[in-house]
């Protein structure tokens, strides 16, 4: 269950990402010209929304903020859908399966 620590949490996670342009990041993912089965996760706003949603994801992972929380307030499985291609791209290229798998385990919460 979801605390005050949680609630803190989640708005510094939000101007972390507004900090960091997550906005513009966004709207290049949800462009009508974005092609999830193109995409690259060396592109910068491709990148920027793979690592927040990691750090997410590993917070969630480690109970250090609340999962349903998350689930509610981002449409995290939605943004995995958009990006993971790029991601699963990067993992076979450098054959490290690990890499952005706490944002999928996430998204897999949400999809399920």
């Amino acid at each position: 269950m979801a605390d005050r620590q949680d609630g803190s949490l989640l708005v510094q996670l939000a101007q972390w990402g507004s900090a960091m342009g997550l906005e513009e990041a966004m709207q290049a993912v949800w462009a009508d010209d974005f092609d999830p089965e193109t995409a690259s996760a060396q592109d910068l706003l491709v990148s920027r929304v793979l690592n927040w949603g990691e750090t997410i994801g590993t917070l969630t992972k480690n109970g250090l903020i609340d999962t349903d929380l998350v689930l509610d307030w981002w449409w995290v499985a939605g943004v995995w859908a958009r990006v993971g291609p790029a991601a699963r791209a990067l993992r076979d290229k450098q054959g490290v399966p690990e890499l952005y798998e706490n944002f999928e385990a996430l998204a897999a919460k949400q999809s399920s």
